[in-house]
């Protein structure tokens, strides 16, 4: 891969300390997901979620300084207890989106519970790469706790 191509995707690996089912379960039932979803000390005072292959899908996360960051996208593919892809787009204050990525997910089973892959791309930059790395790996570690 180019160093290019290579600034423009995100993969993050996790072992989550539970089934697949129950992990991919706490990614479609909207009253799991609101619990975890978002970087750690951050709220979810805002959702409209149809979790289904085409649906739409808007959270808007309220960081702990009270700042709100709304985020939006579609369901494009849901493998039950196995993978899921979905797009990405922050919003501005007027509701227009930005760059689009488009987010994956794969649950495996692995000793100790499942082994996640999340891989988002394209982006526009490393840095922008970056600060969604920092934001998912927080985010996993809600996710670790929401389903001991």
């Amino acid at each position: 891969m180019a160093e290019g191509a290579a600034d423009e995707v995100l993969r993050i690996e996790r072992l989550i300390p539970a089934p697949p089912d129950r992990v991919y379960t706490y990614w479609t039932d909207p009253h799991h997901l609101i619990k975890w979803w978002g970087p750690e000390g951050y709220e979810i005072p805002a959702h409209a979620l149809d979790i289904r292959q085409g649906g739409r899908w808007r959270t808007t996360m309220r960081s702990p300084d009270g700042g709100c960051h709304t985020v939006s996208g579609i369901y494009r593919e849901l493998v039950p207890s196995s993978r899921m892809v979905f797009t990405w787009g922050w919003e501005d204050d007027d509701g227009k989106r930005g760059h689009e990525t488009e987010v994956t997910v794969t649950f495996e089973s692995a000793p100790g519970g499942t082994r996640l892959v999340l891989m988002q791309r394209p982006f526009e930059d490393k840095g922008t790469r970056d600060r969604h790395g920092q934001g998912w790996a927080s985010t996993l570690n809600c996710l670790v706790e929401a389903v001991k």
